[in-house]
């Protein structure tokens, strides 16, 4: 297991690697060049405000899911939380890291680790799941070279579905093995956290606002980057990429999203070094608006260095230490 482990964490940053490597090799520097280029003041400020607004739209859907699974979180503390965990997923490998140092250090508030990473994990597999409902229904209704692809999207929704299913009607399943745990509890979060009548609608809507919010980020790098196709000729090629996004194998965030744009700008007829540079650009602007969450960092890090450096009070001296007291 162990073994496995270190595999695929190996794995993880080599595949986000030999894809810019790839590309690279194909395509030369330029494109790379070009959409850092394209980056402007004003662009950067409008991705900020849209960071921000999908930022709250994350925050509050965790909010949800961990306080229906037992967890109270202030509204302003997920904000902080989730702007550090996005920064930490920008610049460490696998883009999942800086979520589960969110789930610790949630936990670790709460009095309870695994049930902080547990809502972590279920509030963003709910959003994996609305933005794949979102891929699909856009690939599929709009007219895209890549329609192709709603069909495998398509299956991987229903085998999705049908699983989370199968797994909430998981109520007496006997045995006492690691797995059959793992199963019981992951039915019953799935039925406290996310599906239950006072948290789904939010979560939904929760989820809708930041993938749409995504999305158009991913419009304005497309302009930004000199890209002449319509608003409704990109978003099938937006939320094709940003799903590929979700691919825990890049290094921090870079690799599968300017792969799958390379692939989806090509079949698109407007150039795999268009569709690299548009991925470039989105990639330095959800960086850049990210960076509040750097500031976090440092500040909870100074706190925590301050806690630790002030001494415990020494205790009162009375006069009848064998007493009691009331």
């Amino acid at each position: 297991m162990d073994r496995w482990r270190t595999a695929w964490r190996w794995l993880q940053p080599l595949s986000g690697v030999a894809v810019l490597a790839a590309l690279f090799w194909t395509l030369g520097t330029g494109p790379f060049l070009d959409g850092i280029r394209a980056v402007d003041g004003r662009t950067l400020a409008v991705a900020a405000a849209i960071i921000f607004m999908t930022t709250l739209c994350s925050a509050w859907r965790w909010r949800l899911v961990s306080g229906a699974l037992g967890q109270k979180i202030p509204f302003r503390g997920a904000v902080a939380s989730y702007y550090r965990s996005q920064f930490l997923n920008s610049v460490l490998p696998g883009g999942v890291l800086g979520d589960v140092d969110r789930g610790v250090v949630q936990g670790h508030k709460a009095g309870g680790v695994g049930h902080g990473l547990r809502a972590v994990v279920w509030e963003r597999a709910a959003g994996q799941i609305v933005q794949l409902a979102f891929a699909v229904g856009v690939v599929a209704l709009f007219p895209s070279p890549i329609r192709r692809v709603s069909g495998v999207l398509a299956i991987v929704l229903i085998v999705v579905g049908a699983a989370v299913l199968v797994l909430v009607q998981l109520r007496s399943v006997a045995g006492s093995q690691w797995w059959v745990r793992v199963l019981r509890a992951s039915a019953a979060d799935i039925r406290r956290g996310l599906l239950n009548r006072r948290t789904a609608p939010g979560v939904l809507l929760a989820s809708t606002g930041a993938v749409a919010g995504y999305s158009a980020l991913f419009l304005i790098a497309a302009h930004a980057s000199g890209t002449d196709a319509t608003a409704l000729e990109l978003l099938p090629l937006a939320v094709f990429v940003l799903l590929a996004m979700s691919v825990p194998a890049s290094i921090a965030g870079w690799g599968p999203r300017e792969g799958a744009a390379a692939w989806a700008f090509s079949a698109a007829g407007l150039g795999a070094a268009q569709g690299v540079s548009v991925a470039v650009v989105y990639g330095v602007l959800s960086f850049a608006a990210c960076l509040p969450g750097a500031a976090v960092l440092l500040v909870d890090r100074a706190r925590r260095r301050g806690t630790a450096t002030v001494p415990a009070p020494e205790p009162a001296q009375h006069g009848n230490e064998g007493g009691t007291h009331a």
